[in-house]
């Protein structure tokens, strides 16, 4: 390998962001670092702003790759992985930002534990609030995917370092052309891992007022690309790994969540139509918040006016101004 970390930013329609993102990765107190941008046919000026940041710091390693056409989220962190050179892969999304410190430490505790997998807490950031997202700690792989499969550890990819070998003797990547949930591939990577680590401190900044970003919408193309993720990540977990089916029910559970809080009564529709038959497992997730388990209890016995209840007083209300 010729570098220890390879850091792999997908581009596109961030100009309002990615200043803060790039200043953040390349003030990075780690030195031995490889920077792969991946322009995925962004239509603004993000890109322009990526080359005059990279004319800033000359020390840094820049690689820059493009794609003719837009093709996706997924797509950009395979060709990303595809180049990649560094013992480490980490992604790092365009639009959010990290603490100067946070690769060398991870990668410090990637070395000193031989691990596949080091993940640490996390920030969400809202336009006037900030929230510190704890992670679980375990002990091993199989722990840690029973703590994703009930909902009490995050699958997002951002903010883990995952060896690069990891990757390459799996053959996982990312599902090209279904971009909703496909950092579920975290998922597949836990359960092909052989030793973790986890940090209790908070590195990664997840933005949460991009209003443009793609996690913010559930059009009906995003709705059938998270609908085939889930079925493969099930798929994948059946053939690779010892989680039962009341784990996998739990996880589907989980998938379905953010239908209920939606408001929507489209979403309510989507959240009975997927998977019924892990409704009969709601409220036996011992990991779960006691509201979290109600609300799925009472949508699973179609008590739909205590869901819409609870998306007022909690999301409605409580949660006012938080944007």
């Amino acid at each position: 390998m010729s570098c220890k970390v390879s850091v792999i930013v997908p581009v596109y329609g961030v100009e309002k962001f990615i200043e803060r993102c790039v200043r953040s990765l390349f003030n990075q107190t780690l030195e031995d670092v490889e920077f792969i941008f991946v322009d995925d046919a962004t239509p603004d000026s993000s890109m322009d702003i990526v080359e005059r940041l990279k004319g800033e710091f000359p020390g840094r390693n820049v690689r820059i790759f493009r794609h003719e056409i837009n093709r996706g989220l997924p797509a950009a962190r395979n060709t990303g992985l595809r180049e990649a050179q560094g013992e480490y892969i980490f992604h790092c999304d365009s639009d959010d930002y990290v603490e100067p410190i946070m690769l060398e430490e991870m990668y410090r505790k990637a070395e000193e534990t031989n691990a596949d997998i080091v993940w640490c807490d996390l920030f969400l950031n809202y336009s006037n609030d900030e929230i510190y997202l704890k992670q679980p700690c375990y002990r091993t792989p199989a722990e840690a995917l029973i703590g994703i499969m009930s909902g009490a550890m995050k699958y997002n990819v951002w903010n883990k370092l995952v060896r690069s070998s990891l990757y390459e003797n799996s053959g996982i990547r990312f599902p090209d052309g279904f971009g909703m949930g496909e950092d579920m591939t975290v998922i597949k990577l836990m359960a092909k891992s052989k030793s973790i680590a986890y940090i209790p401190k908070g590195y990664y900044h997840y933005v949460k007022y991009n209003s443009d970003a793609f996690s913010n919408t559930y059009s009906d193309r995003h709705l059938s690309d998270l609908c085939h993720n889930v079925e493969d990540i099930c798929r994948f977990l059946k053939n690779n790994s010892d989680i039962t089916d009341e784990m996998l029910a739990w996880f589907l559970l989980e998938v379905k969540f953010p239908f209920l809080v939606s408001g929507q009564k489209r979403l309510h529709d989507v959240w009975r139509k997927w998977f019924p038959k892990a409704n009969r497992y709601a409220g036996r997730n011992s990991q779960m918040g006691r509201r979290r388990k109600l609300l799925q209890m009472m949508a699973a016995a179609n008590q739909w006016w205590f869901v819409n209840l609870y998306y007022v007083l909690f999301y409605r209300i409580l949660s006012h101004g938080r944007n």
